[in-house]
């Protein structure tokens, strides 16, 4: 059984997934703005990515914007059947590179199209509403207009599967009475563990959740905590956080992204990780 077998299987929609997939974020340049610095090395990771097994793939069109989805069409069309691709709608970059809300009925459903055209499909599998009440992290906001357009999108034919990323419990409660939400997207690691009770709320309706930043906001000695278990382990620190996300929920799907074929190998053998309890205590007393 390879590694990224061992991570497990969750439902996506109608989809099943492999829990290890595959963020594509980092093949844009730097600040996710522009085109990446070596183009072949981008389209080698996607192949080898999915070559491995990897069937889940997270994208945006405001990732470069419009490179990655390129980079993912010019890579990987046509598609295996059982290759999922999920994308996100709700911002736009500014030119300075900025990350601006684009939330109006028109701007969405442009959005919808321009990933439909960049990715060359007919039909995207899952899309996430990206809140951007603030650039710092979920905060309060009435969703009602971009969900309402975004299930008109979705009664024509032209999505799958409605997501949210960067959302408050209120906002996926709120969202659910207007569309089935398959999946959730937000920060959390083994740190940032403001989502506990969500995801144990979305585990036990089947839904799934997407961490992103799995080694985002450690402070120093955090970071060094994580990288003294890591090395009792004989592993690298994200392997262990993605291993830590592994064993935290089997709802958890993680998309770690990286421009680099070894580190992709890296990150997909966390799926042969399992963490002893030693190890997860001293992880969990890293929180804050």
């Amino acid at each position: 059984m390879s590694s990224i077998e061992k991570s497990g299987n969750f439902a996506l929609g109608t989809r099943t997934v492999k829990r290890l997939g595959y963020g594509a974020m980092q093949l844009a340049g730097p600040g996710v703005f522009g085109p990446p610095k070596d183009k072949e090395a981008a389209l080698a990771v996607l192949r080898e990515a999915v070559a491995s097994g990897v069937d889940h793939i997270d994208t945006s069109d405001f990732y470069g914007p419009h490179v990655t989805n390129q980079l993912i069409s010019e890579a990987l069309h046509p598609y295996r059947d059982n290759l999922t691709i999920v994308t996100k709608i709700g911002a736009r970059r500014g030119s300075d590179a900025s990350w601006l809300p684009a939330f109006s009925a028109q701007e969405l459903t442009q959005a919808v199209h321009d990933n439909l055209r960049n990715l060359k499909l007919d039909v995207l599998d899952v899309v996430n509403l990206r809140a951007m009440f603030s650039t710092h992290g979920p905060a309060e906001g009435d969703l009602t207009g971009p969900l309402t357009t975004l299930a008109e999108l979705q009664q024509q034919g032209l999505v799958r599967h409605i997501g949210l990323s960067n959302v408050t419990a209120k906002q996926v409660a709120d969202a659910q009475k207007i569309v089935p939400v398959v999946c959730v997207q937000n920060m959390y690691n083994i740190v940032n563990r403001g989502d506990d009770a969500m995801i144990d709320a979305l585990a036990a309706q089947g839904i799934a959740y997407v961490p992103f930043f799995p080694l985002g906001g450690f402070t120093p000695l955090q970071s060094s905590g994580l990288q003294t278990v890591a090395d009792s382990l004989g592993a690298t620190a994200m392997q262990v956080a993605l291993a830590w996300l592994l064993q935290r929920s089997p709802n958890i799907l993680l998309i770690p992204g990286t421009s680099s074929v070894a580190h992709l190998q890296q990150n997909l053998a966390a799926g042969d990780l399992a963490l002893p309890a030693e190890a997860l205590e001293k992880l969990n007393s890293l929180v804050d």
